[in-house]
């Protein structure tokens, strides 16, 4: 039997957009693991954040190569990173380490994603960086391994659609469409 490459798989977009939520059905759904990169950021990053203000490039960088090397480590059938990737030169630095890592692009309306920044809880990442977030947002480009998904639709819409992407790129992958996270 041939070897298999793991799967590795980024479900990007800003904050609010529900990455977790979506790359955590997408690896419940295919069998692969779930790492959320919320959880790679240093402890100073998220102070930062969570002051308000927004990470610049430099802050950025370490934890981007952290990303990319838990991709390159992916073990078993593969890995999803719920992870925000919103330059191409961030997603090319991740690329860098993984390369045949594929995107999921979350997108969606500014007032959506809006109400649902403010109607999130406890979470390190302010409302008020959403608008940092969508100005730094490169959205993927034709000659980038992935595909984009609206979520401006109930989050049971969105992990369909979001599968259906997958699928397409990944047919290997056995998904249960049944899933609900």
């Amino acid at each position: 039997m041939p070897d298999v490459l793991p799967v590795r798989i980024v479900v990007m977009g800003v904050s609010a957009v529900g990455k977790s939520t979506v790359a955590a059905w997408i690896a419940a759904s295919a069998g692969l693991s779930f790492v959320d990169a919320d959880d790679l950021h240093p402890a100073a990053n998220k102070a930062k954040m969570a002051a308000g203000v927004p990470l610049d490039d430099a802050d950025r960088g370490p934890w981007l190569d952290r990303v990319g090397a838990t991709l390159a480590d992916a073990r078993g059938r593969g890995t999803v990173i719920a992870c925000s990737a919103l330059k191409r030169a961030y997603r090319d630095r991740i690329r860098a380490a993984a390369p045949d890592a594929y995107f999921v692009f979350l997108d969606g309306d500014h007032d959506v994603l809006r109400q649902r920044a403010a109607a999130r809880t406890g979470h390190f990442m302010p409302p008020s960086l959403l608008d940092s977030q969508l100005a730094t947002l490169e959205p993927l480009g034709p000659d980038e391994n992935g595909g984009r998904v609206d979520v401006d639709f109930p989050v049971d819409q969105v992990c369909a659609a979001a599968l259906a992407v997958v699928a397409a790129a990944h047919p290997e992958l056995a998904l249960d469409r049944r899933n609900r996270g």
